[in-house]
């Protein structure tokens, strides 16, 4: 199946886009020079009234952020639950139950499409989003207008319309006072912490590009049950559809591309990819992707990832500077491969060292209940709604074979996914591969 550019890049006016504009703004270059210390991380949340969550997404992602959430600081409580699959619902109760104690009346766990409204009209101050991406944007706006408090998961949305949607939903908090904690981790991982603030304070010199790659093995998929219609089969195989989860790059890459953004401080001006699938059996996806980004100076990064068994792993952050370059996850070296610095970290057992790395998972909640209880509103949103938006620029570029702008992101009009859901039917999206260019002519 050929995909030409412009089903992916549709432009609309900025006047009828609205909150492209707002996207603009944030991506002004910030200078991170003389940033000497690092905010302060709390093992735990501070003590103060019961905070009630209420989780929407029972599935793994969720169940374990319901978790990392209790586990944040004293006096938290998991109240309602939201899914539109019963057994994922009885799972993650059943969860909840053994592992912390929890249990979730019944007048409290609601299925369907619409559960989000139930869990947000249930009396919860903290909502946990954490269903297939597609639907985040829509969830973020009714929690939002509820003035609840969010935790959503990476990534915030699988398209443009989606990303602005966020956005404003995001400037709406910000003036209403509530705190917004996304899933990008390694922004609140103390090795990785530190060793954004020596390469911002100067130690490889002047950043001048970045190699990440993240290289592992297949997920799961599920083969479809005759018994299921197309939304309850895609559903079901949800990291397998683009719809969905907006590819791996954007669903999974996100995290390494995130921690480049946030080295390089800058948003590319435009990307061009290239991607395929040899091995993936279900859905519509890509196997792997390769995506050069170039920046408003001539820098250029490069990021690339696959995802097929039997095949050589690995991860690499490296940020390259023209004093040295530095290993993301807490190493410095000089331009010949020496080690200049490496994270201190403690030995084994020794719980009350200064440079002890809590769970990041844990820590983002730490953040989240912290900042509710001391009244100081705290929001990371801007920097998901970019690092999402260049990983769907990098995925339409693989798509389509062709060059793709931030400029056109901003005003791009594509959206993914049924505008109505219910579970039967879903002619309008097609289990096919994008394939990019055009046939080759015989000689």
């Amino acid at each position: 199946m050929k995909f030409d550019r412009r089903d992916f890049i549709a432009k609309t006016t900025l006047g009828t886009i609205g909150a492209a504009s707002i996207l603009t703004a944030c991506s002004s270059e910030e200078t991170k020079k003389g940033q000497n210390q690092l905010p302060e991380l709390l093992d735990q949340a501070p003590d103060g009234k019961e905070l009630k969550a209420g989780l929407v997404g029972c599935g793994g992602r969720g169940t374990g952020a319901a978790i990392n959430f209790l586990d944040a600081g004293p006096n938290l409580k998991i109240t309602a639950l939201g899914d539109v699959f019963q057994d994922k619902m009885d799972s993650c109760r059943g969860k909840l139950k053994a592992e912390r104690g929890i249990e979730v009346a019944d007048e409290n766990c609601f299925i369907g499409f619409d559960s989000f409204e139930k869990v947000i009209d249930s009396g919860v101050d903290v909502v946990l989003l954490c269903t297939p991406p597609h639907f985040r944007p829509t969830h973020v706006e009714a929690a939002v207008n509820a003035r609840k408090h969010i935790f959503m998961e990476k990534p915030i949305a699988v398209d443009p319309v989606g990303v602005r949607s966020v956005m404003g939903s995001a400037k709406k908090a910000e003036a209403a006072g509530l705190s917004m904690v996304s899933g990008t981790v390694r922004r609140v991982q103390k090795d990785y912490m530190e060793t954004q603030r020596l390469v911002a304070n100067g130690e490889i010199g002047e950043i001048t590009g970045a190699n990440i790659i993240r290289n592992g093995g297949a997920l799961w998929y599920r083969n479809r049950n005759p018994k299921w219609s197309d939304m309850e089969y895609m559903l079901r195989n949800w990291v397998n559809f683009c719809w969905l989860s907006g590819d791996h790059i954007t669903e999974q890459f996100i995290h390494e591309i995130d921690v480049m953004n946030w080295h390089v401080g800058k948003i590319p001006i435009k990307a061009i990819g290239w991607g395929g699938r040899q091995r993936r059996v279900t859905g519509d996806q890509y196997d792997f992707f390769s995506i050069e980004y170039v920046y408003d100076n001539g820098m250029r990064t490069h990021c690339a990832a696959r995802q097929i068994n039997g095949c050589t792993n690995r991860k690499v952050e490296q940020i390259n500077g023209t004093k040295g370059y530095a290993d993301a996850g807490g190493t410095i070296y000089d331009l010949k491969g020496n080690e200049l610095w490496k994270y201190p970290y403690p030995k084994e057992g020794d719980t009350n060292s200064e440079w002890k790395v809590t769970n990041p998972f844990v820590q983002e909640h730490i953040n989240l209940v912290t900042s509710i209880r001391t009244g100081e509103p705290l929001s990371d949103a801007e920097a998901q709604i970019n690092s999402t938006l260049i990983t769907i620029m990098g995925r339409i570029s693989a798509y389509t074979g062709k060059e793709v702008s931030w400029e056109e992101m901003l005003n791009s009009d594509l959206y993914l996914g049924p505008k109505v859901y219910n579970f039967g039917p879903v002619p309008e999206i097609e289990e096919k591969v994008p394939v990019v260019g055009v046939p080759n002519s015989a000689v």
